[in-house]
């Protein structure tokens, strides 16, 4: 399933995700043109090993890959596919929230989101990247802050439908839960505890973060 567009129109730029969208774009685009040594080099020393953090006892900066882990990919359609569905989803978190908080709230699930990898693949050496778990949880902020809202769905190889955000981001959420769960090694390049991470991340704390006085009703 291809989310399209939704239904629901932001009151204000979204320039913090726009910064977002295009930092890791020119990050890539760095990457991808300096040759596969330099690429498996970034990846290996800024993306998120747990193998390596388990056993670290170095100064605080060994643990910034579980932050700069997401602002690599691997390939170009991985960047891509990260970035449209912040785009998608970002802009009305970002309205909600404001420029900074919203930023605060991405970061914050990013990290959530690598060390719920962390714990559930604690031998791991295989390097981590991608934004997908800081956009999880984005996407869980999403859920429950517009649950009226629709979204515009292309469903291989012909169909398009108006999906209720909440079902299409809940069946996602529970997908990635599944194959987290009965991960085989075949998924194993996947991080799909990240994706679960930060998701949950988004749903729990997405309230502390919110740019309205307190006592007012929760966003519907």
């Amino acid at each position: 399933m291809i989310p399209l567009r939704d239904s629901t129109p932001s009151n204000t730029f979204p320039l913090v995700t726009v910064i977002i969208i295009i930092l890791n774009l020119l990050i890539y685009y760095y990457e991808s043109t300096r040759g596969s040594g330099t690429m498996n080099k970034l990846i290996y020393t800024y993306g998120l090993i747990p193998s390596q953090i388990a056993h670290y006892q170095g100064p605080w900066t060994g643990y910034l890959p579980f932050l700069s882990s997401t602002f690599l990919h691997g390939s170009w359609m991985h960047v891509i596919g990260n970035m449209w569905v912040l785009w998608l989803f970002g802009d009305n978190v970002e309205d909600k929230m404001g420029r900074l908080r919203f930023l605060l709230f991405y970061l914050l699930c990013g990290l959530i989101a690598g060390l719920t990898h962390f714990a559930y693949n604690p031998a791991s050496q295989v390097p981590v990247v991608g934004a997908s778990g800081a956009v999880a949880g984005i996407m869980g902020a999403y859920f429950l802050m517009f649950r009226q809202a629709k979204v515009l769905t292309y469903i291989p190889p012909i169909f398009l439908l108006n999906i209720p955000a909440w079902v299409y981001l809940g069946f996602w959420a529970l997908s990635q839960l599944f194959y987290g769960t009965f991960q085989t090694a075949n998924q194993g390049q996947i991080a799909f505890w990240a994706h679960v991470g930060g998701f949950a991340a988004g749903m729990i704390l997405y309230r502390f973060f919110l740019h309205r006085p307190p006592g007012l009703p929760e966003i519907t």
